[in-house]
């Protein structure tokens, strides 16, 4: 049987570099995502099957999965983080809201709806960030959102076994969210940030997306998180 993918977010950035990669492999996708005129795009230049749904309203959730039939895989790169960077003194709890439904509830209410439609050996990614190991001012939610993830998945790789759970943790990747985060500096951010790294450069999002293939492929592990940061923890 062809291997079925649901990617939560592939319409851009390292979910749409995800689904390239898996329908180059043969595999069926399904993305979903907010976005009707992003869909329409990724739907006509990969050939994938589309979901419009919101991940932060739990109805969105089921009713994607009583679209999509048994699956073998469940992604999600989904992050609606801007309203997240905010300095603690003067926190905006009501701007931050999204960012708690698309990093953490979101996936929990992904895996409480997804698991009933997962073949044997199927898995669970999601998709936290290096932001929970190396915090910066402004980001204490989104470094506890991300390191939260880390709990989730090993939580849920006991609690539905033998489904796999699983995070991968990117570093900086070069992204359109980067000029939400920093504006105009953007450019010249990532690139002090690239002579830092032990690799010596930002990372692609066709980084990300073979790190999550690698944990769809191995079925030995479950309630890890595989970092692809480059190196970005040790210094």
């Amino acid at each position: 049987m062809q291997e079925h993918v649901v990617i939560v977010g592939g319409s851009s950035g390292m979910g749409r570099a995800l689904a390239a990669e898996l329908v180059a492999q043969g595999s069926e996708v399904t993305i979903a995502g907010r976005s009707p005129g992003k869909l329409d795009a990724v739907r006509r230049e990969l050939g994938v099957h589309t979901v419009a749904m919101d991940l932060g309203i739990e109805r969105d959730i089921e009713r994607l999965f009583a679209t999509t039939g048994k699956v073998n895989h469940i992604v999600t790169t989904a992050a609606d983080v801007g309203g997240a960077y905010q300095p603690i003194s003067e926190y905006d709890v009501d701007a931050a809201r999204a960012a708690v439904d698309s990093k953490l509830l979101g996936p929990l209410l992904l895996a409480k709806h997804g698991a009933s439609v997962l073949e044997p050996g199927g898995s669970i990614v999601f998709t936290s960030g290096i932001a929970a190991y190396r915090p910066g001012p402004r980001a204490s939610l989104l470094a506890a959102l991300n390191g939260a993830l880390a709990s989730l998945a090993a939580a849920l790789a006991v609690e539905l076994a033998p489904i796999r759970v699983n995070v991968v943790s990117p570093g900086w990747v070069a992204t359109p969210i980067w000029h939400d985060v920093a504006g105009d500096a953007a450019p010249a951010t990532l690139a002090a940030m690239a002579d830092r790294l032990p690799v010596g450069r930002i990372g692609r999002t066709q980084d990300i997306a073979a790190a999550i293939i690698a944990l769809l492929r191995n079925g030995f592990i479950t309630g890890t998180v595989l970092h692809a940061d480059g190196g970005h923890r040790l210094v």
